[in-house]
């Protein structure tokens, strides 16, 4: 019955083993490569549970069988190998396990103390040479909490001080040593900016440009100016960009022009990294509150050739949920935050139901918190419960995509997880009962088939080493600019 299956594993190894002989872009040469190996796990048949599969299908009273870190098989009375440990989850329910496209665990850790305040270089409006991931603090005792809340993968942005932040990265959720031993293989880097409030209140108060929306602008085109003129000059000749824009045909380029800061062809950190989001190899998340500037940062983007993976926060990304999913831009928003700034005003509760109808949309539920990471299924059931109130049913089968398989799309990694489908990564979570009721807690959260977290099994409940020796833990706000 695995024959398929099998044939399915080796076009894709032949697919890997292709983009592996691909010459690594310039732009997106990676010095602090993943190191993560996941844990040795032996073959596991899931039994007898209500199954959402992430890809909007439901199975009741169905099976999951993980072996060698992927998924084998989904449904009904599966066949297992003869030392496959078999869990009877009779009553429960079993999801992909959840990603949060926006988090800022281990640079803005917990205990929050200026020691560890790691998330935002407020040094400067335009920093896109920093990467978050050389603020990680792995030992953050939030990785351990957000892990029994499910969260299996992860996002770790720069904060939002700054017009253009830095590099994000995306980590699988494992107690580790190293932030390399928790990077998710060859997963792309995102790019955090931010539009609105944050930066021109940040630097307007300094007397520094942006102090204005329209000093943000300026800010973002002269940067992408900058590295327009460096990927010009530091492509091959022989490659040209399949569609042109008008730096590219412009006088002063033909004449051999130069911007300000342009670099003439040395290396520089900043635009390596904006050439790398033009060139689609960094994805473009933005910090972005009001319709109105989305859809001029939509208009920045067509500008300079690169594309917006998601708007992070949106309150008022129901305004222009139609736009979003004809552009193929993600929304990753909060169930009901909304109103602590001007910006965050016009938010209402049915707005990630709104962005999730048209076709092809991208809903994405997301947290920019280390306590609302440990609930994010119960931030997607406030979404359910209040379209409900508005006429509007969502059943858990789409719901869960908000949780799994958007969030996978969004951060570049949804041919490898997300869903449970053969041959993906065996992240998966074991619900007590409908993961959107606020009593469900996860019981067993699997990565690449290894059981990392079990509710009933103190010894595999991961504590970071920060805490051996500490009592509890004491609930501390993070602190930055949200």
């Amino acid at each position: 019955m695995f024959r398929p299956f099998l044939a399915g594993c080796g076009l894709a190894l032949l697919a890997s083993a292709a983009q592996a002989a691909a010459p690594a872009s310039r732009y997106t040469q990676d010095p602090y490569p993943s190191t993560y190996q996941p844990l040795a796990s032996g073959p596991v048949l899931l039994r007898g549970a209500t199954v959402l599969t992430g890809t909007g299908q439901r199975l009741d009273g169905a099976d999951v069988l993980l072996r060698d870190g992927k998924i084998v098989a989904v449904g009904s009375q599966l066949d297992a190998p003869a030392d496959a440990a078999r869990v009877d989850a009779s009553g429960k329910w079993i999801t992909p396990g959840i990603i949060d496209v926006h988090s800022h665990l281990g640079v803005y850790p917990s205990p929050g103390v200026s020691a560890h305040s790691d998330g935002n270089e407020m040094t400067s409006p335009v920093t896109p040479n920093v990467w978050a991931e050389h603020s990680i603090w792995p030992q953050d005792p939030g990785f351990a909490t957000a892990l029994a809340g499910g969260i299996t993968s992860l996002q770790i942005l720069p904060g939002s001080a700054n017009l253009i932040g830095g590099r994000g990265v995306t980590l699988k959720n494992v107690p580790a040593v190293s932030y390399q031993a928790m990077k998710f293989p060859a997963a792309p880097w995102g790019l955090k900016m931010a539009c609105g409030e944050n930066p021109k209140r940040v630097y307007g108060s300094r007397n520094v440009s942006p102090g204005t929306r329209m000093g943000n602008v300026a800010g973002y085109r002269a940067a992408f100016i900058d590295a327009s003129e460096y990927l010009r000059k530091t492509s091959p000749k022989a490659s040209k960009p399949a569609k042109k824009h008008w730096w590219q045909n412009s006088s002063a380029s033909s004449a051999g022009g130069d911007s300000e800061k342009d670099t003439g062809g040395k290396r520089d950190l900043k635009l390596d990294t904006l050439a790398g989001a033009i060139k689609g190899d960094i994805l473009v998340h933005i910090h972005c509150y009001r319709a109105d500037e989305m859809t001029t940062m939509l208009d920045l983007a067509k500008e300079f050739g690169f594309k917006v993976a998601a708007f992070h926060h949106g309150v008022e990304a129901y305004k222009i949920a139609d736009r979003l999913a004809a552009d193929g831009v993600c929304g990753a928003l909060w169930a009901d935050w909304w109103g602590f700034k001007m910006e965050a005003f016009d938010g209402i509760q049915e707005n990630i139901a709104i962005v999730d109808r048209p076709a092809n949309s991208c809903a994405i539920v997301h947290s920019d918190s280390e306590e609302g990471i440990q609930r994010l299924n119960q931030e997607a059931a406030k979404v359910i419960a209040h379209a409900r109130l508005a006429g509007i049913e969502i059943a858990p089968e789409r719901a869960i995509r908000w949780l799994t398989q958007n969030p996978a799309k969004a951060l570049g990694i949804g041919e490898r997880t997300g869903t449970l489908e053969a041959g993906k990564m065996a992240d998966v979570v074991v619900w007590n009962g409908n993961p959107f009721s606020v009593y469900a807690k996860a019981e067993q959260v699997y990565i690449d088939g290894a059981r990392v977290y079990d509710r009933n099994d103190p010894s595999r409940q991961p504590k970071s080493d920060f805490m051996l020796g500490q009592p509890a833990a004491q609930g501390s706000a993070i602190g930055g600019v949200r």
